[in-house]
């Protein structure tokens, strides 16, 4: 069963080819990227097993700020967070909250609405670049 808002998306590349080339995008269409969490070399540090797991944080503070100035409290889901990740499969997946989802989450309406379509259109570009061969 899916997880409620989570978008999840396969990867025609291996997990480090799929986060680097999601990184690159992310950077091409002017987001920061402001960290890479290695889940993996995390649970190898305590002798622990794990798939390839790795977590993105970026975004970009004139797509946020406006749906933090209608609810500071959605900054708990911003910046923006993807997941890439191999199922028992070897099958590569890419994983994101829609926009949609958070903004409806918080309550967030009208006021903010071109903004989440916006940032919603933008990753659903970014995610594609990164995940399809050309």
């Amino acid at each position: 069963m899916a997880a409620i808002g989570l978008t999840t998306v396969p990867s025609d590349f291996g997990p480090k080819e799929t986060m680097d080339r999601l990184e690159a995008e992310i950077k091409a269409v002017g987001m920061t990227v402001f960290v890479r969490v290695d889940h993996a070399a995390g649970a190898a540090s305590v002798g622990m097993p794990l798939r390839a797991t790795e977590l993105v944080i970026f975004g970009n503070a004139k797509g946020g700020t406006p749906l933090m100035q209608a609810d500071q409290a959605i900054g708990i889901d911003l910046p923006l967070k993807a997941l890439v990740y191999e199922d028992t499969s070897g099958k590569v997946w890419l994983a994101y909250n829609d926009p949609g989802w958070i903004a409806g989450r918080h309550g967030l309406g009208e006021a903010v609405a071109k903004n989440v379509a916006a940032m919603a259109a933008a990753l659903k570009a970014v995610v594609a670049k990164a995940t399809k061969s050309p």
